[in-house]
């Protein structure tokens, strides 16, 4: 098992050598990750054919810039956040909710970052069609696992009608954009160390 340090991802290379400030600095950024989610999920966007939350454009930017130790922690943290009945949530909070609808995808939020901060870690977030592809794959585990309880719930033609469709065209516009940002971030830094040299 690869530890923090030896991922290629973009927050563990800005990471100190020494051990107390880069435990503090991973903490910080596990704070940050998990408040970006909860405010992501907070914020709608009218799109077609439902409106769609900021989530998972969030998730995967969190998972691909921080690799997958640090991103499975964050969405940990998220998850306990929500689990003590903090506001995270979209709507709701605690661990009644988090065993209701929305509970596949919570555990696929969660299997989704460690697949595309793992594919992070090996170096996969410097060009974005590759990271699409991950990107891609960490949603249809998301979608599947969201779908997969919805049909332990409701059963299956409500969970394909009501827990996967509405969401394919939005999904994948958040995940091409989730797969542009990263690769933007590591070539604006090649150019800046490049015109500092």
């Amino acid at each position: 098992m690869s530890t923090q340090s030896e991922s290629n991802a973009l927050a563990p290379a800005f990471a100190s050598s020494q051990s107390q400030t880069r435990f503090v600095y991973y903490a910080v950024l596990a704070l940050l990750g998990s408040v970006l989610l909860a405010v992501s999920a907070k914020v709608t966007v009218p799109m077609w054919p439902v409106n769609a939350t900021l989530q998972t454009l969030a998730l995967f930017t969190i998972a691909a810039a921080y690799g997958r130790n640090l991103a499975v922690a964050t969405v940990l943290l998220y998850l306990a956040e929500g689990a003590a009945g903090l506001p995270v949530f979209t709507s709701g909070a605690g661990l009644a909710y988090m065993a209701g609808p929305t509970g596949g995808y919570l555990v696929g939020f969660l299997i989704a970052a460690a697949i595309v901060g793992f594919a992070t870690d090996l170096g996969f977030d410097r060009k974005p069609l590759p990271l699409f592809g991950i990107m891609l794959i960490g949603e249809a585990v998301i979608l599947a696992l969201g779908a997969a309880w919805l049909t332990v719930l409701f059963g299956l033609e409500k969970a394909i009608a009501y827990g996967v469709g509405p969401f394919i065209v939005t999904d994948l516009i958040k995940v091409a954009l989730a797969s542009l940002i990263v690769p933007a971030i590591w070539m604006a830094l090649r150019r800046f160390r490049n015109e500092n040299k």
